[in-house]
């Protein structure tokens, strides 16, 4: 069974990302699974184009980097063409009701001007994506669940009117991740698209960035490391990250340091050495172009192979062709 996985590039990917998801994707996932970097998701607000572009790419390098393997990664926009027809056929099998209700556009619009329409039929691009890559599990957090139950719901109903194409993809939820929170503000997660990046540890950070800013991280007082995630927020998540990236238990980890320096200099050799070889990968791959497009043109045309005889089977049966 294929699984679909996807990255926006709204920012720089962080720890998070990396110890919650991709490094998972890397050393769990299966022969069939996939994983694009979602770049025409990021076009449904205002955005620059430039930006958009070069963090697609470093996406790109930095599954590859990871460990995910060549022929399961691609980049969304590599096969627009694809998926914009499918969107179409799918957008005359929604209704307008169903894409307004969706959460997540009722959330983002409020009170804005202005409104792209892409926001209102997001949705609709998202279940072309999972459709024409014949995904039937799509691991979604519970803010997309309600995205992956509309694919599911117009697989069924253009099955059941015009002819039996498409796979019934369902939502599952991925297993449990490190819960990495940002080191300046632990009541938030660490994100990529974060305002104020002091807190934020990026993948691509040099190891005297992320020592400090490691060292800065918020430790609620007291006088020694004590897990406690509901009194001692930021010493918790100090705890849990030195735990994803060495194997050990943040209630035992946190017996071993006698003082918060010595606890913040640990985490911080253990982020920059879990990291060094993902940081060393993709900016290996960046500085070779080259093979970087030539990764990237064949990820694209097995994504469009895959859903070749879907789309022409979709668009035959609808009246098209």
């Amino acid at each position: 069974m294929i699984r679909l996985s996807g990255i926006t590039p709204s920012g720089h990917i962080q720890l998070g990302n990396h110890l919650g998801a991709i490094r998972r994707w890397a050393a769990e996932g299966g022969p069939e699974d996939l994983y694009f970097v979602s770049d025409m998701h990021g076009m449904t607000t205002t955005h620059n184009p430039a930006r958009l572009r070069s963090l697609a790419a470093e996406q790109l390098a930095m599954l590859i980097a990871s460990g995910i393997a060549p022929e399961r990664v691609f980049v969304q926009s590599d096969i627009a063409r694809e998926l914009g027809a499918l969107t179409w056929i799918l957008e005359c099998t929604c209704s307008y009701g169903e894409a307004a209700r969706m959460i997540q556009f009722k959330e983002k619009s409020k009170g804005q001007a202005g409104v792209r329409l892409s926001l209102l039929t997001y949705p609709v691009l998202m279940a072309a994506d999972i459709l024409l890559q014949g995904a039937g599990e799509v691991p979604v957090g519970e803010d997309q669940r309600q995205h992956v139950e509309l694919a599911r719901a117009l697989a069924k109903r253009f099955n059941g009117t015009y002819g039996d194409v498409f796979t019934m993809p369902k939502a599952v939820l991925p297993p449990s991740g490190a819960r990495v929170k940002d080191l300046a503000d632990p009541t938030r997660k660490m994100s990529k698209s974060a305002r104020d990046e002091v807190g934020v540890v990026f993948v691509l950070d040099e190891p005297d960035q992320i020592r400090r800013k490691i060292r800065r991280a918020v430790t609620d007082g007291g006088t020694r490391p004590v897990f406690s995630p509901e009194t001692r927020p930021g010493m918790a998540n100090l705890l849990e990250i030195l735990a994803a990236c060495t194997g050990g238990k943040p209630e035992v980890l946190a017996e071993h340091f006698p003082s918060y320096g010595a606890l913040k200099e640990a985490v911080a050799e253990a982020v920059i050495e879990e990291l060094r070889p993902v940081r060393e990968g993709t900016v290996a791959l960046l500085a070779d172009p080259a093979e970087l497009d030539r990764v990237r043109k064949a990820g694209a045309a097995r994504a469009a192979e895959r859903g070749e005889h879907r789309l022409s089977s979709a668009l035959r049966l609808i009246g098209g062709n």
